[in-house]
């Protein structure tokens, strides 16, 4: 397992987060990559604790998502199955387990401070962090993919299922944007990853 995990994450975490694996009985499977989410917890009709990340993430974030599961694991079993998902339990647990990861043998130094400044609050996703996602996203294999908020006003962009939209206005914190085959309003987060498409 330590082998497998040595593909996927920064090599100083690779034995502490195999022996998290270990004391918290993970069950971890490496999947081809879902678009709507990085990884994912449940523990199986067996009580065996499953959790699932996808393969395609840099070896950042892919550390950082392995923890964010892992934490919603010792959530539950610290506080009980009552709480909520990303309430202040999980918040407590993810940064109690992240900390420990945040040196300059694991990620490199101009991140430190933006994982510290996101790891004082954690969210439920770390793409709705701006800063950390766009610093994150420069040790990803490299696509012809644009975020929301880098294109132009007015352009138009398609998204992973083929559908095309024209971008509109910022509302509070996404980007309203029109659905360009049926004319219908959708809010996108501005950290989408979108194709740019020739207008």
């Amino acid at each position: 397992m330590s082998d497998t995990l040595a593909k996927y994450i920064p090599e100083h975490a690779v034995k502490p987060v195999f022996e998290l694996i270990v004391v918290n009985q993970v069950h971890l499977k490496i999947v081809n990559e879902r678009v709507t989410r990085h990884g994912d917890y449940r523990k199986g009709p067996s009580g065996k604790h499953e959790i699932t990340v996808n393969a395609s993430l840099n070896k950042y974030k892919f550390l950082i998502t392995l923890v964010h599961e892992i934490s919603h694991l010792v959530a539950f079993e610290k506080f009980g199955r009552n709480i909520k998902p990303h309430g202040n339990e999980w918040k407590y647990s993810f940064q109690r387990l992240m900390i420990p990861f945040i040196r300059p043998e694991i990620f490199p130094g101009h991140l430190l401070p933006l994982l510290a400044r996101h790891f004082k609050n954690p969210t439920a996703s770390s793409d709705t962090d701006a800063t950390l996602t766009l610093a994150l996203k420069q040790f990803d294999v490299q696509n012809d993919k644009n975020y929301i908020f880098e294109i132009p006003y007015d352009s138009i962009f398609r998204i992973h299922n083929g559908k095309i939209f024209k971008k509109g206005v910022l509302r509070t914190k996404r980007y309203e944007c029109v659905e360009v085959s049926s004319g219908r309003t959708y809010l996108f987060n501005p950290n989408a990853e979108v194709e740019l498409l020739p207008s």
